[in-house]
Parts: structure tokens; sequence; C-alpha cells
């Protein structure tokens, strides 16, 4: 048998391998690995769906008779609720994360979710959301309010963990107050109150005394920038679809921005009003999947331009462009020599490891339209440094270095 320091080692490697791997083990150990009731709990909920050598599948609600595991056609709602249960109990929340999304995409129990109580015992997270869209076509009226809440859930965490940063990166960029001729001792502008007055001077008596004074006007103009999200809502978006929406609600409720979201595929819809509402509403109106004409969706765009150089429009998109390529870097070079500032973002997840088409993003940035593979994490830097009038193409250097 194996020393009892070297237990723990093994057990993790047979729960890792599973029941096929367990002879291997069992030579080098010297004997049979004995599991704890509770790491065989966890045995059969990671057999469920890594495992295809036989045993109780979460899915099939039964024990043997079968060599494979599978989806099969006798799913047990029932089974499948324990399991989730399972999985919440016995493994860290990021582990959970990983095993019930593959649970989805290797067993095929997408449809399972539309039952209610399974869907309330699902760990709401950004690819749950993403599988929702993608299904939500199909999801019966009796799930619909499940699934609303739990989006939301994951809304209101993404909303969170981003508000801050975002208004404090254009509050900082926009921070550049007028001065007003109303005297206000706390608002005294001393830097030009100083520089406007060293004429006046006294010598000697070595002081300033300055004839007029300049105050900083508190008062903020509202929509001084408009920001456009035009945002690409294939299928492999998904996750950047979902960033990008609770982005442009967070941008909807700044004063200072007039903000536009629209997404697109072969058509293009404008879902400003739905974001500034609520953007699981504008999630509930995303389609997920199609064809892409990222030249329709700019051209569209075009029209929210009144100011180019108060205006930041930023592409979300794989650049996997099924219209007219060379009309997409005419405009997008045409909207950049006009004055507005643009980026294209490659991916808004927390990979921020797309797949796109090189040769357009090259293009784009050989015309002056940085392209970011960008985390949620590097938005309000890339936003503030747009709004301040930075050179995006070195920030886009410093950020993906």
């Amino acid at each position: 048998m194996a020393a009892p320091e070297d237990k723990l080692p093994i057990t993790r490697w047979r729960l890792i391998l599973g029941s096929g791997g367990e002879e291997r083990l069992a030579e080098y150990a010297g004997g049979a690995i004995p599991l704890t009731e509770e790491e065989r709990i966890m045995d059969q909920a990671l057999a469920a769906i890594y495992d295809d050598t036989g045993g109780e599948s979460a899915s099939s609600g039964s024990s043997g008779g079968s060599s494979r595991r599978g989806a099969g056609s006798g799913r047990s709602a029932p089974v499948l609720a324990k399991w989730l249960g399972d999985v919440r109990s016995l493994f860290a929340e990021d582990t959970v994360s990983i095993i019930q999304n593959d649970a989805m995409e290797r067993k095929g129990w997408k449809q399972l979710l539309f039952e209610p109580e399974l869907l309330a015992t699902v760990k709401p997270d950004i690819q749950m959301v993403g599988t929702l869209m993608t299904l939500k076509g199909k999801i019966p009226e009796k799930t619909k309010d499940t699934a609303r809440l739990l989006v939301k859930a994951v809304v209101d965490e993404l909303v969170r963990r981003m508000e801050n940063d975002i208004r404090r990166a254009v509050t900082g960029a926009l921070n550049r107050r007028k001065h007003t001729p109303l005297p206000s001792l706390s608002g005294i502008d001393w830097k030009r109150t100083i520089r406007r007055n060293l004429k006046h001077y006294d010598r000697s008596r070595g002081i300033l005394v300055p004839e007029k004074f300049y105050y900083f006007d508190r008062a903020r103009r509202s929509k001084e920038w408009t920001v456009i999200l035009d945002i690409d809502q294939s299928g492999s978006m998904a996750d950047s679809v979902i960033w990008a929406s609770v982005v442009g609600s967070i941008f909807a409720s700044i004063p200072a921005l007039s903000t536009r979201v629209v997404v697109f595929d072969t058509e293009v819809v404008d879902l400003t009003e739905a974001c500034a509402n609520d953007p699981v509403d504008m999630l509930f109106g995303i389609q997920l999947g199609g064809g892409t004409d990222i030249h329709k969706s700019v051209r569209y765009c075009e029209q929210f331009v009144e100011e180019p150089k108060k205006t930041l429009f930023i592409l979300i998109s794989d650049l996997l462009e099924g219209g007219s390529q060379a009309g997409l870097i005419r405009r997008m070079r045409e909207m950049r020599e006009s004055g507005v500032r643009t980026l294209c973002l490659l991916a808004l997840s927390d990979s921020g490891k797309p797949y796109y088409d090189e040769q357009v993003a090259r293009q784009f940035a050989r015309d002056g339209t940085p392209c970011f593979a960008c985390t949620p994490a590097m938005l309000p830097a890339l936003v503030e440094g747009a709004l301040k009038g930075a050179d995006l193409g070195e920030l886009a250097k410093n950020l993906n270095a």
C-alpha cells in the first residue's frame, strides 16, 4: 500500500482519471485506493460528465448496464438536480462553473435547463448566461422568469465589478472644469489667478495683490461626449455581448455621455433604449448567431456622429466580415480622419483571447484604429485614454504587452 502521506495525491489522481485509471493507479499504489463517502460522491459527479467507462449517469438516473455514459433518452430531472446539488456542495466555486458548463456541452443537457426547478439550482455565471442567450428562443414560458433572475444575478455582479472603475475613468477624463464669473472661495482657480495677476506683484511688500480672481465652474455640462458601442452578436462573441451590454448600461447612466448601443449580425438593431432601461432587457433582445455584416452596422452608426471630435466609437467584433470588407475598412478610416476616436475590441471577456481576422485588424491599426484583445479590467483605462486624447496605439501596445 502507499504510504499515508501519499494517499492524498493518489486519491486526487483517482478522481482525475476516473474508474478507467483505477487499475493502473492500484498497481502504482500497491493496492486498491479507498475513497471516503464524500470522495465517492465526488467521483460519481465527475464520472457523469468525464468518464465514458460506465457507472451511474446523472442524466440516465440508473447504474450499470451501459458501457458508455451519455445524455441518452432516459433523462431524469430529479437525478440531474441532485447532481447539480452535489457539484455545488463538493467543489470550489470556480470549479463548479467549469463542470457545469462542460455538462451542457459534453452531455447535451441544455434542454433540461428549461425546467425552472433545475434552473434555480444552477450557479449563475457568464458562460451560463451565454448558453441561455443562444437558447432563449426555445425557453418555455414557465422557465422565463427563472432564466431572467439568473441573468440578472450575473449582470448585477458584472455591474458591481465595473461601475466604479468606469465612472472614475470617465469623470477623471472629463473633469476639465470651465471658468465662471461667480465668486466662490473654494472654487478659486489659484494657478490661473496667480498667472494672470503677476503684473500686480508688490515688490516692496513682497505680496501679490490680485486685481481679478478666476473661479472654476462647478456645474458640469451634460452630454459632453457621444459614445457609440457597435456590438457583433455572432455566436463566437457571446461573452463580449454580455460584457458590452453591462458597459453600455453604465455609460448610459453617466450624465456627461450620450450613449448609443447597436448590435448586428446581417441586420442592425438599435438597443439604446433597452440598454438604458435595463441591461437584462437588452440581453433578451439579442439573438446570437447568424452571419455578420460589420460594414452595414458602421454605416448605420455614422448618423449618430454630430461632433466628431467629441465622439468615441467602440467596435466590438472578431472582424470576420461577411459583407463588404473593403467598405468596412474605408468607413472606419474616414470616421477616424473626421476626428472620431475609434477603437476595436476583438474580445471583451475574462480570457481576452479571441479568434479574429488578423488582416482586417492590421489594416485598422495602420489607419489609426487600434485593436485590443481586451479583458474587462482593461476597459476603463482605454476609455479614459480615448477621452483624454491619448495615443491609443501606444496604449494598446502597453496594455497588450
